[in-house]
């Protein structure tokens, strides 16, 4: 077994892990390397070893154009004996229970059982979201999950990075599967008669090449690829025998037997006999496999395009011959052959298979796939796909491309005379460009969809207008507007009997009430979730989660807004709800600043704002969550958050998107950072809006900071501890903030109070590490006169004089020992791009220009 040199380290770890699953603590091991390092070849060690001692059910994910939904959950059903189909049919394809069933299928208290998923890298998005699933729930069950994936930048391990990074800790090992030494690769040569520093050179330990190489003619010197050599190889073939290696490579990660008589004819059983025995392929039994796919692809590359696209057309009549392949499978290879036709009778299918399982990144790929050959078909048929392409993409975050492709479809309804159809585009055209933080235009298309649909009899589409325009209007602080235009889709709803339209408008009827009528808010709200959930209207749910959250977040009720947050965000990984789940993590990123969880909150906050394909209106409540960090800390990097608010304010200013811009324009004034009188004026804007005086409340205290004469006006109904700090009564409300978990806050309160007070206030603010309101609070109590002030913390405290967060600090330690940017991400189980922003953040707060230099410097200030 020379593929499992230097290997014994992990197989020990992956059995110590398998030992613990045994006792029912399950766990989730990710072998990671490069392509040809051996992944494969430990999973087959391991197997081998774990015996009896497990069921054991294998799987793997295709190198597909466009993944098969749940392929590999597929697989691991059908070595279970378990009727995955019938399962989804009887879950209606809903997402939770399914998984829910699966984890119980795969349990077993008599002995544990090894999943295997292979290629994770090739994954669709609903089997990573089968993956978060269970990881989270493994710790007690007799699982061991032992997948594998290659290291690279592509997309696929960059969404493989994220769902295992949404695993928790203690859940999830991550193995590396290194490439061989030196020492190693001259010792298999030796053994093989070779040169193995030539072998060494060639393939930089990579263990399929090395491999390959050493299975290469005897000659003095190895050939210069493993391309070269998989190639010498397949030469030496028959004429017939290579020709069924150029079929094999068409088919992605194994060819089922079967199939290959049906390309081949009777001589197939010969043919695939001499690719085995010359080393080319593998005998699973039932299917043929290249030893890896990096020989696969060596073979397929020589094909010429009509080769490629005979060879598919021939798997393509294979499958569709057996009728029980998966459409995903089917439409590859139509794609490859391109046989237009069938792509255009089963990528519709594919899409809709992907989609009701929730695999929307997929079933949009497959709308791509059927609207490139749609010229033929009639024009009704054409806008619905562009219509069901554009719903897919907006669930993704991807808003422009559903503009886009739902404007296509309004076209074709509207020369089609399709009046219903055109005002629903239309409604829909109003949500889009509302979700890319285009107010004006969602004004003036929902008002559109509905002027176009009360020239009709009443049915779902105006029902579904109402409910948008009270969306609109509820989003804007039109309370009335809202609430009536509410009450006119609930009962529309009502009467069509359509609960998905009653869902959405009860949750626009709850949320305006929030400050109106608490109570009925509320109630409202739960209900709108309720029926979500259970009716599994998906996107209705997501945004149930996050109206309540934040109706919790504006009365404070931190606890409560916490448990929604985390709720919602956990039901949109698992729904693979994107724009949803970003836009509450943002939110969750202030929440976690309001309680001093500062460090938290600039790692969820930098994290999403990685993310270049989210909108402007998903990133702005990151944006707003930084944007405080940075000011209060004094940290540098606050310009370019402030010049994307103000883009996105000049495309509508909603209360709730100005209010936030004037807090953080406030506190700046306050610092000395802006201008005074400007920041007065945006208050008075932001007032002007405000539908009640609760709404005003937290502006109503800054503006008093900022114009300590101003009346602070009427305070009934605002929420209790800036009804407190407008009365005068700061040491009331700075206890409310501390039962609240509000630190800074408190410490804002402390400084109205007396000396004691704003010594406290001080304490808060070096303890968060708010250096700038540090700096700030110091200036006034020497202005009234206070001795023996506090110099701040040393360097060696949390609130270095640096002014390095924890976060930084640790990839400081991280880079001090040599770590790339790569490997700094992978310790610490965040996005490269988050790396990247934090190794920025330590050199400018170093003023070092290198990562050595800022090492020296961190050494010099005794920091590391």
């Amino acid at each position: 077994m020379m593929m499992l040199l230097e290997r014994q380290t992990q197989l020990e770890h992956l059995d110590g892990l398998l030992a613990e699953a045994m006792r029912g603590h399950g766990h989730v091991a990710a072998l990671s390397g490069e392509a040809g390092a051996g992944k494969s070849a430990l999973v087959e060690a391991f197997i081998a070893e774990a015996g009896e001692r497990a069921r054991i059910l294998r799987s793997a994910c295709e190198d597909l154009s466009i993944p098969d939904p749940l392929g590999p959950l597929y697989d691991l059903a059908r070595e279970a004996q378990w009727p995955l189909p019938q399962a989804i049919d009887a879950r209606q394809g809903q997402r939770l229970p399914l998984f829910s069933d699966a984890l119980a299928v795969f349990e077993s208290k008599a002995r544990p059982t090894l999943l295997v998923i292979e290629d994770l890298h090739w994954a669709d998005d609903a089997t990573l979201d089968f993956i978060r699933f269970l990881g989270r729930r493994i710790a007690n069950t007799h699982i061991l999950l032992l997948l594998t994936a290659r290291t690279d930048r592509s997309e696929g391990q960059m969404r493989v990075r994220r769902a295992l990074g949404e695993i928790p800790a203690g859940s999830i090992t991550r193995i590396e599967v290194p490439l061989l030494s030196e020492a190693a690769v001259r010792s298999l040569a030796t053994s093989a008669g070779r040169d193995g520093e030539a072998i060494y050179r060639a393939t930089a330990g990579n263990a399929f090449f090395v491999t390959e190489l050493l299975c290469a003619d005897n000659e003095t010197m190895p050939p210069a690829s493993v391309r070269d050599a998989v190639l010498a190889r397949a030469e030496r073939l028959s004429a017939g025998a290579r020709s069924m290696l150029d079929a094999v490579s068409v088919f992605p990660r194994r060819a089922d037997a079967w199939a290959l008589q049906g390309l081949c004819g009777v001589a197939s059983a010969g043919q695939l006999a001499e690719c085995v025995s010359n080393g080319l392929l593998d005998d699973l039994g039932d299917a043929y496999a290249f030893r890896h796919e990096i020989a696969r692809r060596a073979i397929e590359m020589t094909l010429t395009s009509s080769h490629r696209r005979q060879f598919n057309q021939r798997a393509l009549s294979a499958l569709l011959e057996r009728g029980d392949i998966a459409t995903a499978r089917l439409v590859h290879h139509a794609v490859e052959a391109s046989n237009f036709e069938v792509v255009r009778e089963l990528a519709p299918l594919a899409a809709r298979e992907a989609s009701r399982v929730g695999a929307h990144r997929d079933a949009a790929g497959y709308y791509e796939v059927a609207l490139r050959q749609a010229d033929g078909l009639p024009a009704e048929e054409r806008a619905a796909l562009y219509e069901q392409y554009a719903f897919e993409c907006h669930l993704i975050g991807r808003i422009d491309d559903a503009i886009a492709a739902q404007e296509h479809a309004r076209k074709l309804q509207r020369d089609l005379g399709k009046l219903l159809k055109e005002g629903n585009s239309l409604r829909c055209l109003s949500r889009f460009a509302y979700l890319l933080g285009d107010r004006k235009s969602a004004d003036l298309l929902g008002a559109q969809a509905v002027a176009l649909l009360e020239a009709a009899p009443a049915g779902p589409e105006l029902a579904m207008a109402y409910s948008n325009l009270s969306q609109l209007a509820m989003l804007s602080e039109r309370l009335d507007v809202a609430l009536s235009l509410g009450d006119k889709a609930i009962k529309l709803a009502g009467l069509l009997d359509r609960p998905d339209i009653f869902c959405h408008a009860l949750n626009n009827v709850g949320s305006a009430e929030q400050w109106l009528d608490l109570a009925s808010g509320r109630q409202r709200l739960a209900q709108s979730l309720e029926i979500a959930i259970e009716q599994n209207f998906q996107e209705h749910a997501a945004r149930a989660f996050t109206n309540s959250a934040c109706v919790e977040m504006n009365q404070l009720g931190y606890s409560e807004a916490r448990s929604l947050l985390e709720r919602g965000i956990n039901y949109c990984v698992e729904n693979d709800l994107v724009t949803w789940r970003d836009y509450m993590r943002g939110v969750l990123a202030q929440l976690r600043l309001r309680q001093g969880q500062w460090d938290l909150a600039e790692a969820e906050a930098l994290d999403l704002l990685a993310n270049d394909q989210a909108t402007a209106l998903v990133r702005y409540p990151a944006v707003v969550a930084l944007a405080r960090l940075r000011v209060r800390r004094g940290d540098p990097g606050t310009g370019p958050l402030f010049e994307e608010m103000m883009r996105f304010l000049e495309r509508g200013g909603e209360l709730q998107r100005l209010a936030p811009y004037a807090l953080l324009m406030a506190e700046r004034a306050w610092l000395g950072q802006a201008d005074t009188d400007e920041a007065l004026d945006l208050i008075d804007a932001a007032e002007s809006l405000s539908p009640t005086r609760a709404v005003f409340a937290e502006l109503a205290c800054w503006r008093q900071v900022l114009a300590p004469d101003c009346d602070p006006g009427d305070t009934t109904g605002m929420a209790e501890p800036y009804r407190m700090l407008l009365g005068g009564d700061w040491r009331g409300a700075a206890d409310l903030w501390a039962g609240m978990g509000a630190s800074f806050e408190r410490g804002l309160a402390l400084m109205q109070g007396d000396e004691p007070a704003q010594r406290s206030a001080l304490e808060i603010f070096e303890r968060l590490g708010a250096g700038a309101v540090a700096h700030k609070v110091r200036e006034i109590m020497r202005r009234n006169g206070v001795n023996n002030i506090a110099r701040g913390p040393r360097q060696t405290t949390r609130a270095n004089s640096a002014g390095l967060t924890q976060r930084q600090m640790e990839v400081l330690q991280l880079i001090e020992r040599g770590l790339s940017n790569k490997r700094i991400a992978e310790h610490l189980a965040i996005s490269p791009k988050t790396v990247d922003h934090h190794v920025s953040a330590v050199l400018g707060k170093l003023d070092a220009i290198s990562r050595g230099e800022a090492t020296a410097a961190a050494r010099d200030s005794g920091l590391i």
